[in-house]
């Protein structure tokens, strides 16, 4: 029997050699949305907690989309075009595209799976012609009278490390597949993935961060460097 071949994609330094999430709030503080040494040294501390696997997802979602909650859905949107225009765009490196379009190519399914919430990541999906997206739902305010805007709280289960695997099975489930009747390929920089790399068929650690990198070699893993 032929398997369905999926290609998955971690995002952030995998795919683009920024970490999406980091970037967009350096962006917004430069417009004035947050105080900028508050925001700073907060961001800077929940980033070496996401390097060192001790990030706490829902703290962090909470911080990272403050100013978005707060500056409401038209002036977020229409910045978050900027921040493609001005930051994103130019990290779309040639190398990462190919990959992207050479699995598409080959006629795999390609999602990227993300612990970065979705209303950062669903236009750089779309910026790789990437149509399957599982990122960091987030609750809107749909209550009457609400604001129909995002409340900083997350929806469902976060695809961040053990959780990956859960989003993924799910998107299986949904189209009457399962983890037996595909073929996967996961590519990852960081630590924080081991999860779905090890349920993966094939483990590609991607630009790896030094721990990942080591236990690459341990595992057999492959290695591939896609950024200088």
């Amino acid at each position: 029997m032929t398997l369905k071949k999926i290609a998955l994609f971690d995002l952030d330094h995998t795919l683009i050699p920024l970490d999406s999430d980091f970037a967009w709030g350096e962006f917004t503080t430069a417009l004035g949305w947050t105080d900028a040494a508050s925001f700073q040294a907060q961001n800077h501390a929940f980033y070496e907690h996401y390097k060192a696997g001790t990030l706490d997802i829902h703290a962090y979602c909470r911080f990272a989309t403050a100013a978005v909650v707060k500056q409401g859905a038209a002036k977020s949107i229409a910045a978050h075009a900027d921040f493609m225009r001005a930051v994103i765009q130019k990290a779309i490196q040639p190398q990462a595209l190919k990959l992207v379009q050479d699995h598409q190519a080959a006629g795999d399914t390609v999602i990227i799976v993300t612990a970065t919430n979705a209303f950062v990541t669903r236009p750089i999906a779309t910026a790789f012609g990437v149509e399957d997206l599982i990122a960091v739902d987030l609750v809107t305010d749909d209550a009457p009278g609400g604001t129909g805007w995002y409340t900083g709280e997350i929806a469902g289960v976060p695809s961040f490390r053990e959780g990956k695997v859960t989003r993924v099975d799910q998107w299986l489930s949904e189209r009457g597949l399962a983890w037996e009747t595909v073929h996967t390929t996961f590519y990852s920089d960081s630590i924080n993935d081991v999860p779905l790399m090890e349920k993966a068929n094939v483990a590609v650690a991607t630009n790896p961060d030094a721990r990942l990198r080591a236990l690459a070699q341990e595992r057999g893993w492959r290695i591939l460097d896609l950024f200088p």
